[in-house]
């Protein structure tokens, strides 16, 4: 049943719940999907569960355990989860949540959406219904794409989810004048940005950004995995003295450049531990974005932050790879008309043309405000 029709309260409830049990899934489910589940008999909750890391009980299983530890029986109830339910395929590190719901002996499956990878689409949920369940799909589907993006992303689009952040004041600048951009965000802003790349698998900046900050582009004292550090430089411009440079060694910096890039830089970059992908430039001779994010992608990457600048920004939006987008919003006015903003180059010409993004969500964060919108695919 599409999310266009109507469906009972208690349904709609009961898969909120799923979605909300789901989101507590962090950087600990890679490579795996954010999964919630609620097992619920006439709109009483039995039991619940959600996906908490990779190798561990899938959400399914965890809600049925609940229900079990409460003394309940899943006999006859239904089941709501946000992700289709896993089958058996090859490499697989825990039994197949489908032949669990079968043994539970569960009458029916309310699944927010489809899995999109080959190795489930749908079979999973032609099994529940040969064996009798009666199966439904699409109860909150939107929401549930939304936080699984990067799960989705590579079978539909065979590329990595990229997700743009940048920072900016409330008149939209990202830096002074002068270039000076510390800080414009506040506190609470760059820990949350630094959460971010604890929960992606590369962190991508372009040179301009790298030879005005000299970040280091990691995740700090966040919680979650170390990322790939990117640099996007057509020319071999990082700094040999630079943070990045010294410390790729320490966690690996990847150079994304062009055979313009003199060969004898980027010897004296591998020297320090710097990795260099020469990559197909665009009309302009800088590295082309559709190149880059297919060049990460192979290299297994399936998740990227995109840390500017305004001009690395555009081009990622020129060629349409942008997913999503996190901006920070500070209560300051920087004016100028030299003052970048947070994506630059030609832009539209006309407002009608210009990239609409859906599903934004406002919160506070410390005296800023975050904003996070999608690119509705």
């Amino acid at each position: 049943m599409p999310d266009d029709e109507p469906w009972i309260e208690d349904d709609r409830r009961a898969m909120e719940r799923a979605l909300a049990l789901a989101a507590r899934g962090d950087w600990r489910t890679r490579p795996n999907p954010k999964v919630g589940a609620v097992v619920a008999r006439g709109g009483e909750v039995l039991g619940e569960g959600w996906h908490a890391q990779a190798g561990g009980p899938h959400a399914e299983a965890a809600a049925l355990r609940e229900v079990a530890a409460r003394g309940g029986d899943p006999r006859g109830a239904t089941v709501y989860v946000t992700l289709e339910p896993c089958g058996p395929f090859p490499g697989k590190r825990t039994p197949p949540c489908v032949d669990a719901l079968l043994a539970a002996g569960v009458a029916r499956v309310v699944v927010a959406q489809e899995d999109p990878h080959p190795e489930v689409a749908g079979r999973s949920l032609e099994r529940l219904r040969a064996a009798g369940v009666t199966v439904e799909v699409g109860l909150l589907e939107r929401e549930a794409r939304r936080l699984n993006g990067p799960w989705n992303a590579w079978p539909r689009l065979g590329r990595p989810y990229v997700t743009a952040k940048w920072a900016m004041s409330l008149d939209g600048k990202i830096a002074a004048r002068t270039g000076d951009s510390r800080w414009i965000s506040g506190a609470e802003s760059r820990r949350r940005a630094h959460a971010l790349r604890g929960e992606v698998d590369a962190v991508v900046a372009g040179i301009g950004t790298v030879l005005q900050d000299d970040p280091l582009l990691t995740r700090r004292d966040a919680p979650g995995g170390d990322p790939l550090r990117v640099v996007v430089d057509s020319r071999g411009r990082l700094p040999l003295e630079g943070r990045l440079a010294r410390t790729a060694r320490e966690q690996p910096v990847l150079l994304a450049t062009t055979a313009a890039a003199p060969a004898e830089r980027l010897r004296a970059l591998a020297a320090l531990g710097v990795e260099a992908a020469t990559l197909p430039a665009d009309a302009a001779g800088r590295v082309d974005p559709a190149a880059l994010v297919e060049a990460l992608g192979a290299r297994g990457v399936r998740h990227v932050l995109v840390e500017g600048g305004g001009a690395l920004t555009a081009a990622l939006f020129e060629r349409d790879v942008v997913d999503r987008v996190v901006c920070f919003v500070a209560p300051k006015v920087l004016g100028g008309d030299a003052a970048p903003g947070p994506v630059r180059g030609l832009g539209v010409d006309l407002v009608a043309r210009a990239r609409a993004l859906d599903a934004l969500e406002a919160s506070p964060s410390g005296e800023d405000v975050m904003i996070t919108a999608y690119v509705d695919r």
